[in-house]
């Protein structure tokens, strides 16, 4: 029994492991809206994280709102970690978010 238990646990070991490297080598590349978006008076700045977060300054305010973000084809919804909730759309390269219009920062 124990030598059953012993290769089992083997077996269960580097099973773990060989999936581990799996997931390790197939590393997804960012989502193409990842990134700094600036409405064009560089007033409000909102930076989309690749881990699903965001964060919003407004008028040089560093961090004025925070949450995360998911995104289903060219729509955004975002909830800030107040609760509140908002969308956004990108058309033609520009991100509409609610009633701001922002362009990616180059």
């Amino acid at each position: 029994m124990y030598r059953k238990t012993t290769l089992a646990l083997g077996i269960l070991m580097a099973l773990v492991v060989a999936c581990a490297d799996g997931v390790r080598g197939t590393r997804q590349p960012p989502h193409p809206y990842v990134g700094m978006w600036v409405t064009a008076d560089g007033r409000i700045r909102q930076e989309l994280l690749p881990d699903g977060r965001y964060e919003e300054a407004r008028d040089g305010r560093e961090r004025a709102y925070t949450g995360r973000y998911t995104v289903t084809g060219s729509h955004l919804e975002y909830v800030d970690d107040t609760g509140f909730t908002a969308t956004g759309d990108v058309r033609d390269g520009v991100l509409h978010h609610e009633h701001l219009v922002l362009y990616r920062e180059r």
